[in-house]
């Protein structure tokens, strides 16, 4: 799927998130297939939270799991998106909403679950947490007891979770990925290197996470 904004179309076209604006389209129906396939996949093992991660930046990652979380919405499933990214935060970005407040302010106790939760005016039964305000220590807090709770208290009250993490060349998304149910890794073939990939791989396999399969982006 070419997800490359930098292509032809109008700029509302580009805007956003891609299978809202065409639903229509071959990347909207690859996407509904991966949910075809997470529901198959769901029937022996629980798949509700989620972590999307990738070995490298800029290979389409955030697109995927915005997109992603969409989809599931529209199949009446109750989603929450969260951008546990604190470094390069791009969620807020794509879905054109306020990083006001966030993850960060969550994590550290400033604010409730409640008040950092925006609800999409466009996509029913979706929720989004942005990252929030960029801390120093966005691995300690990734690693932290309260993030596990977190955690805990969506799996209570969402039927889905999907967790954007930075890129894992550093640790944040191997700690997700071992309080969460599965990994989906994002690969952009002719970019990504597989010499980049085994180590990654090798490190969610080493933390006991399970990586659920690999989506070839653009």
């Amino acid at each position: 799927a070419d997800m490359d904004k930098s292509k032809k179309g109008s700029k509302e076209d580009r805007k956003g998130v891609f299978v809202t604006n065409q639903p229509r389209s071959p990347i909207s129906e690859a996407f509904r297939s991966i949910r075809t396939n997470l529901e198959f996949y769901n029937i022996d093992q629980t798949l509700q939270v989620l972590v999307i991660s990738s070995s490298e930046p800029e290979v389409g990652k955030t697109t995927i799991a915005a997109n992603l979380a969409v989809t599931l919405a529209q199949g009446e499933n109750r989603v929450l998106l969260l951008d546990a990214d604190m470094r390069r935060p791009n969620v807020h970005k794509l879905l054109e909403i306020s990083n006001r407040i966030g993850l960060s302010d969550l994590v550290r106790g400033k604010m409730s679950l409640q008040e950092v939760t925006q609800i999409s005016k466009n996509i029913k039964n979706l929720h989004v947490i942005t990252s929030g305000s960029l801390p120093p220590n966005p691995a300690d807090l990734i690693a932290s007891q309260k993030m596990k709770s977190i955690i805990e208290t969506l799996r209570e009250r969402y039927d889905i979770v999907l967790i954007d993490t930075p890129p894992a060349v550093v640790s944040d998304a191997q700690v997700l990925s071992t309080k969460s149910d599965g990994v989906i890794f994002v690969l952009r073939p002719g970019k990504t290197r597989s010499i980049a990939v085994k180590t990654p791989l090798e490190e969610f396999y080493r933390v006991g996470a399970k990586v659920i399969g690999v989506v070839m982006n653009r």
